[in-house]
């Protein structure tokens, strides 16, 4: 389709950090863990990152380094 930009979001290549913030989703009822308070921004995937997958120029990681968008 025109104008569709094609965004790639993949996990950790470092299965132990997937794992560890798994383990903390898991405990935060799917909040982000390294966030302290549990509100809807925060709950995985976040509205940071999620802001930031928009962006067009933006490559790198979310906050807590479970997710990498690249261009």
């Amino acid at each position: 389709m025109k104008g569709m930009i094609d965004i790639k979001v993949t996990l950790n290549p470092d299965k132990e950090v997937v794992a560890r913030l798994q383990e903390g989703l898991k405990q935060k009822d799917g909040y982000c863990p390294c966030k302290l308070a549990k509100i809807p921004e925060n709950k995985c995937m976040c509205k940071e990152f999620r802001e930031q997958i928009e962006n067009p120029d933006f490559e790198g990681f979310c906050h807590c380094m479970l997710y990498y968008k690249s261009k």
